[in-house]
């Protein structure tokens, strides 16, 4: 599976430690329930990105793009971009009501990169957790 790595290393990118078996687990239980979609960018035959959308609803379905990942040797080409209007076309094509994106408070490099393709920040709700 091409996506497990590039999970991997996205779940350290995120200070997480290193298990390749527990990434492979939760792709494909994600997967397999259809409680995901995940897109991923190739150079030759080595994923280099990935996007992966979970579905929620209000009313309509909405689509949370909740990981993002680009390799540090892909950052700077487009990669993400090109990830990012792959899951607006497939939001599009399904009859999504939006495309949220999430990302990390601290994460500059990303909120820039939705922000310069015309993604707009919530300023209406802010969201709210408790862990169970």
């Amino acid at each position: 599976m091409l996506l497990a790595p590039l999970f991997d290393a996205y779940r350290t990118f995120h200070s997480q430690s290193r298990d390749a078996y527990l990434a492979r687990e939760f792709l494909h239980e994600r997967l397999m329930r259809e409680e995901s979609v995940a897109f991923v960018s190739l150079e030759g035959p080595v994923g280099i990105g990935f996007a992966q959308l979970y579905p929620s609803f209000s009313a309509r379905r909405q689509w949370l793009l909740n990981d993002l990942f680009v390799t540090p040797e892909a950052r700077g080409r487009g990669v993400g971009a090109t990830l990012l209007e792959k899951t607006r076309q497939f939001a599009a094509e399904t009859r999504a009501k939006r495309l949220v994106l999430a990302a990390a408070v601290d994460n500059l490099l990303v909120q820039r990169l939705y922000e310069s393709l015309g993604r707009k920040r919530d300023e209406a709700f802010r969201y709210y957790y408790l862990d169970v």
